[in-house]
């Protein structure tokens, strides 16, 4: 398995949660990594990104000021931690990788080359 993405949950309004994606070593290193989320009856969106090579971070407009994807460097592992959340973040979340040579097409999810499982968040009271 390339990429496990793990963390989802039911939680209320207003919470926190912090999803977790663990990459193979070779992905880790090499790729841009991405958060992708579906909510039922609609299409896949781009949640977040994070470049390897500088660190930089790309939001959807969406989440922006609420969500923060980070690296983990000693284990491989990209998190989301996202704060304040609302039911319209309800949604299936996967993690994805993307080749730097499709870098300009990073919010494109048919552009990414590698995708894990999904996990789900729900947002209720």
């Amino acid at each position: 398995v390339q990429l496990q993405a793990s963390g989802g949950g039911l939680v209320q309004p207003g919470a926190s949660l912090r999803l977790s994606c663990t990459a193979s070593a070779r992905i880790f290193s090499n790729y841009v990594m991405g958060w992708f989320r579906q909510a039922p009856g609609k299409e896949r969106r781009f949640v977040a990104a994070i470049d390897y090579r500088d660190g930089d971070t790309f939001y959807a407009d969406s989440v922006s000021g609420r969500f923060t994807i980070s690296r983990d460097n000693d284990r491989n592992m990209v998190i989301l931690q996202m704060n304040s959340l609302k039911p319209e973040d309800t949604a299936v979340y996967s993690c994805a990788a993307l080749s730097t040579t499709k870098f300009r097409w990073v919010r494109y999810s048919e552009k990414y080359d590698y995708w894990g499982q999904g996990t789900l968040v729900t947002v209720s009271s």
